[in-house]
């Protein structure tokens, strides 16, 4: 496909007269195609963009402030689209990042709240398959989004790939003797998965509601296209779930192994104390200042008392063997 033109505008960081702290709007083109990426947008930036590509006020409105439910909505001439990803890992607060997608026939509008590495990834690669000519993004929005989306896909499947190593690394050191310092490693990775897990669930209604419409709305072309965003979905939620699995088994076995040591703990410090009484209680009656002790007065007494303890200390050591106790 040949070049019509290739553009990137940025607007870097601003303050507005409202106090609104304006980031990054960045324009992207590959013929006829536009990508226009707004990070933290104002309301003024917000009305210029709704006005140049007809969007509806509700739907600017939307893109001015976060959603808690993702969703999907048709309008005549581009679809809206609302998907949460998980936050980076350093990330402080919330474990979600949300991203507004405006697709039409020959535009995408992406609005987020945060930076999001995926697409400035994303971005890269556009700049460099547009200058060598080497995209098969066509000429259609849903092209655009649907490319960026895998990308999107594929980051979070980086960050499972890292928990999975973590879990590598968690049960070569569970039969080391490690089992205490574990118990954190497992809920660390515990919490990451679960995090992933509950951002990218909703995909599954707003992914299927496209794929139910989306013949109607994009054309039969993009059924499968529609599909495969749907079988990537999945793809990686069954790797969050099969890593959840084994972590949960990785869990079980670390809390049978804290229970195995725990109880031979106990076992040994009653059998010390076990052992220990009986023969405490010997000493202390020897040792009573009476009239008619037999031992304490004669000829080697200390002597006498330490061979009777350690005689009766060791049939009990004989007992114990002999009942499997020890």
């Amino acid at each position: 496909m040949a070049i019509i033109a290739i553009f990137c505008a940025k607007i870097a960081s601003a303050p507005l007269a409202d106090g609104i702290l304006s980031r990054m709007i960045s324009r992207y083109r590959y013929g006829s195609l536009q990508w226009i990426d707004l990070e933290s947008p104002t309301h003024k930036e917000v009305h210029d963009i709704a006005e140049e590509f007809s969007l509806e006020p509700l739907i600017a409105e939307e893109l001015l402030l976060p959603s808690t439910k993702p969703r999907v909505e048709f309008h005549q001439g581009y679809s809206y689209v609302i998907l949460h990803f998980p936050a980076p890992r350093q990330a402080h607060g919330s474990f979600e990042q949300e991203v507004d997608f405006v697709i039409g026939n020959d535009f995408l509008i992406t609005t987020h709240y945060d930076a999001i590495d995926p697409l400035h990834k994303f971005s890269k690669v556009f700049e460099v398959n547009s200058l060598l000519d080497k995209s098969n993004i066509a000429d259609h929005g849903f092209f655009l989004f649907f490319y960026m989306l895998k990308k999107m896909y594929r980051e979070i499947e980086h960050r499972i790939d890292h928990v999975r190593h973590g879990l590598i690394t968690i049960e070569q050191h569970l039969f080391e003797g490690h089992e205490v310092r574990m118990v954190r490693a497992i809920s660390e990775s515990a919490n990451e998965l679960l995090n992933l897990r509950q951002a990218i669930e909703p995909h599954r209604e707003v992914l299927k509601d496209m794929e139910a419409m989306g013949s109607q709305f994009f054309g039969e072309k993009f059924v499968a296209y529609l599909k495969a965003l749907s079988n990537e979905y999945y793809r990686v939620h069954n790797h969050i779930m099969r890593n959840t699995d084994s972590l949960h088994e990785l869990r079980e076995t670390n809390n049978s192994l804290l229970s195995t040591k725990e109880n031979e703990t106990m076992r040994t410090l009653t059998l010390m104390a076990l052992l220990t009484f009986p023969l405490a209680l010997f000493v202390a009656i020897f040792d009573i200042n009476a009239k008619d002790n037999p031992i304490i007065g004669k000829p080697y007494d200390f002597w006498i008392i330490v061979g009777i303890v350690m005689t009766a200390g060791g049939l009990m050591l004989w007992y114990f063997k002999h009942r499997r106790w020890l």
